[in-house]
């Protein structure tokens, strides 16, 4: 059938998605390739929650199009930007052949056939009990340490910031049974440490009477063997149950590790995003989860200057931030996002410079809480699972802590996979630096 390059630009499920079309593609005999020059079929993946991706795409297009003067080759844009614009792309670009979003990546062979003859634009949503889970193997999970699990798709929540339920439609749990086969089928390639992904893991089994509840979800994988570590992302504060926070308690090989955004520390701003929980309600999450697992590391995600958002209401984040010592963080100042709830606040703008200068000392402080942090680590010895050759020094491996900590080391490259215990020895803001130790770990 040819060869096929894909370009990714976005989040885990963008990834996760250009998996399984990957996935699809192999099946169908088409052959990956890492150079888009020899490509007789391109596309790029895309997300839309931010600004970057969709500029990304732009000049992505731009490089590639001019590659049909010269050879036949299909160009396609698939993920969140093309069920936003789709419309608009299709008609920007006419030598684009096809436009499609989240819900039609599993027909994506069938496509990439059509558009041999004819352009194709198809943002259709499926209804939910007609949603097809893909179930084709990414084939770049072989060899490779850790994967991304999907179990739901969508989201029904409202948050006014959030362009995700116009972009993946209505929330979708996947059935048990089929996650667990996947997360079998990956154990069987090599892998050993899952990570189960929704836009809100928490609801998952909610809407469908009988459904596992999240919480039964996670024992049931935390239970195939060979998942050496089961991670999940990501939770929305308001559903995270009791239930669920047990499981730090009682479930081992679950990473001591939660990505929880918070978005804003002030209860006024919380009502204007429309995220349903309060600051205090927040604070009680946290204190539950250090109480079931007292290492915990927490990150989170935040935005400074939403519409309204006063130097008050900032300095409640400032002080959540102190209060909550979130090992890290994605930041950014708000900006708008065409189709969200948000739009219609944009008379309490906040101007450009203040919402900026208050991301620069919120991230300011946060890079100096992980340096604080990782000092804190100097001279212990931590469980490190190795993901494989370090990207940038000859003779060293990384691999990260079940807090999610990056650790750099000497070591040879055979422990790919395996658990090893490593002293640390040099602390940075967004790693850390060891020595192979025959003592046991401490975390």
């Amino acid at each position: 059938m040819g060869r096929v390059y894909i370009k990714t630009f976005g989040c885990q499920m963008n990834e996760y998605d250009s998996g399984k079309i990957r996935a699809q593609l192999q099946s169908a005999g088409f052959d990956a390739t890492e150079d888009m020059a020899d490509a007789d079929v391109v596309i790029v993946n895309t997300c839309s929650v931010r600004d970057k991706p969709e500029q990304k795409l732009h000049s992505f297009l731009g490089r590639v199009l001019p590659q049909k003067r010269v050879r036949p080759v299909v160009v396609a844009v698939a993920g969140c930007v093309a069920q936003m614009d789709g419309d608009r792309i299709y008609k920007k670009y006419p030598n684009v052949d096809l436009v499609f979003g989240p819900d039609a990546v599993p027909r994506v062979r069938e496509m990439l056939d059509a558009a041999r003859t004819r352009r194709i634009l198809d943002t259709e949503f499926l209804a939910g009990s007609d949603y097809p889970f893909p179930t084709d193997l990414d084939p770049t999970a072989a060899g490779k340490v850790g994967a991304f699990v999907t179990i739901q798709k969508g989201c029904d929540n409202k948050c006014t910031f959030c362009i995700v339920p116009a972009t993946r439609g209505a929330e979708v749990s996947r059935p048990a049974d089929e996650v667990i086969r996947e997360v079998r089928a990956l154990v069987d390639q090599g892998v050993r440490e899952i990570t189960l992904i929704g836009q809100n893991v928490n609801s998952y089994g909610l809407k469908v009477p009988g459904m596992p509840t999240f919480a039964d979800l996670l024992r049931q994988v935390h239970d195939v063997p060979g998942v050496e570590v089961l991670r999940f992302t990501t939770s929305h504060p308001r559903d995270m149950g009791d239930d669920v926070i047990r499981c730090w308690a009682e479930l081992p090989r679950l990473a001591s590790h939660l990505h929880l955004p918070v978005q804003s520390g002030s209860d006024r701003v919380l009502r204007r995003m429309k995220r349903f929980y309060t600051r205090a309600r927040y604070l009680e999450v946290v204190a539950g989860l250090r109480s079931a697992r007292p290492e915990i590391a927490l990150t989170t995600d935040v935005i400074t200057g939403f519409p309204g958002e006063t130097d008050a209401d900032f300095e409640e984040t400032m002080s959540l931030l102190e209060e909550v010592r979130f090992h890290a963080s994605f930041s950014f100042r708000y900006s708008p996002r065409p189709g969200t709830p948000a739009l219609r606040l944009e008379a309490d703008a906040v101007p450009e410079e203040v919402a900026q200068r208050r991301l620069e000392r919120f991230q300011s402080r946060q890079r100096q809480i992980q340096l604080e942090e990782h000092a804190r680590l100097v001279g212990t010895t931590v469980r490190v699972l190795v993901e494989g050759p370090s990207a940038h020094d000859e003779g060293v491996v990384c691999g990260r802590t079940s807090t999610f900590k990056m650790v750099n080391f000497p070591a040879p490259a055979g422990l790919q996979g395996t658990h090893t215990h490593v002293r640390i020895t040099r602390a940075f803001a967004n790693t850390l630096r060891g020595e192979l130790a025959d003592q046991p770990a401490v975390l």
